[in-house]
């Protein structure tokens, strides 16, 4: 494992993100606006889901949102692999690193909860629940990566 890290490390895209002045601060930025725009747009439908901006439709409000919440998890996701690229051996052996992982694994298998319940018309209660659990999974990723960038 560490020998794969080390060659992902050596790649020529990767010595180059670490080598410009330009390029790491900006993957990095990149990163902070994709996370923000996730958290912002999956809290705003887990708080709709659990009775938040009554005043606007459920299934136009989650329609309008979910393809910005979409598009900010690929852009997350892009600009993290560039991150991790970086210094990969030294972020897959930190815990909290390992954590994030797990609880954005966790938020996907959520996700995939509320879908299946929403299409059988589940209980409100059951929708209620998934969408807590998410807000607190995102939360915990948001937190989890703050502190990655900390250790």
């Amino acid at each position: 494992m560490e020998e794969a890290l080390a060659t992902i490390e050596q790649l020529a895209p990767v010595r180059a993100l670490k080598a410009s002045f330009y390029a790491y601060p900006l993957v990095n930025a990149l990163h902070i606006v994709a996370i923000g725009a996730l958290w912002t747009s999956v809290a705003l439908m887990d708080l709709r889901v659990l009775g938040a901006f009554r005043s606007l439709p459920s299934a136009s409000f989650l329609a309008a949102l979910r393809p910005v919440a979409l598009a900010a998890f690929a852009a997350a996701l892009a600009s993290g692999v560039a991150l991790f690229s970086v210094r990969a051996g030294h972020y897959a052996g930190m815990g909290i690193f390992l954590v994030k992982m797990g609880l954005i694994l966790a938020a996907g298998i959520n996700l995939f909860v509320f879908d299946r319940l929403s299409r059988r018309s589940a209980s409100n209660g059951l929708l209620s629940l998934s969408a807590a659990v998410s807000l607190i999974l995102w939360t915990a990723v948001l937190v989890c990566g703050r502190f990655i960038g900390f250790l």
